[in-house]
């Protein structure tokens, strides 16, 4: 059974006028903080893409072997294995009333194939070198393949290459909104939580 990186559903303190939600950002603009902080106060389940995508991974089989030279090398997953993996995901009974999702859709095609699971998509933009400043500070022990110098160069440029147009494609539907994650994160769940109020 994998194992993903996920909040469960709790009472939540306030009522949101948005179920289905998106966070978008370069590895360390701060999602996964948010993701969970927000899935506390709202009581939808959080769900990182990145760790389910881990988590099959670690399966010994063909597909897990895929999976893990896939991420190993900084490459994004193909599209067709990506959408099925989440979509399946999210067939789980806790996500039917709701989710936060982290780390998906990152291409165009994913987007259009997930039309009509998304409310909204929160970008929290912080730059290129403050990403890198924020993960050279992180605790070095237990580093994956991925988080190393070299292999966060990459995913920057994955996601300025491919995930780039997804913010485009979102904003002309009307459901982006940026946000300047380089601000506390208190003031950024502030602002999250009202932009998310009825």
């Amino acid at each position: 059974m994998i194992n993903s990186q996920i909040t469960k559903h709790t009472r939540p303190d306030l009522v949101i006028a948005y179920k289905k939600i998106v966070l978008i950002g370069i590895q360390g603009s701060g999602k996964s903080t948010q993701g969970n902080l927000l899935s506390k106060k709202i009581g939808s389940p959080y769900l990182s893409t990145g760790h389910m995508v881990r988590d099959v991974a670690k399966d010994k089989s063909r597909f897990g072997r895929y999976i893990k030279e896939t991420i190993n090398a900084g490459l994004l997953i193909a599209d067709d294995i990506m959408i099925k993996l989440v979509t399946d995901y999210l067939k789980k009974k806790e996500y039917k009333n709701g989710y936060i999702l982290d780390g998906f859709p990152r291409t165009v095609d994913q987007a259009k194939e997930f039309e009509g699971c998304v409310d909204k998509v929160i970008y929290l933009k912080i730059p290129d070198k403050e990403a890198l400043w924020r993960l050279s500070y992180r605790d070095s022990e237990g580093i994956r393949d991925d988080e190393t110098l070299g292999g966060v160069r990459k995913r920057i440029e994955l996601f300025h290459k491919f995930t780039e147009p997804v913010l485009d494609y979102y904003r002309q539907k009307g459901l982006l909104v940026e946000l300047n994650g380089q601000k506390s994160v208190k003031v950024i769940q502030k602002e999250i939580l009202s932009l998310l109020s009825p």
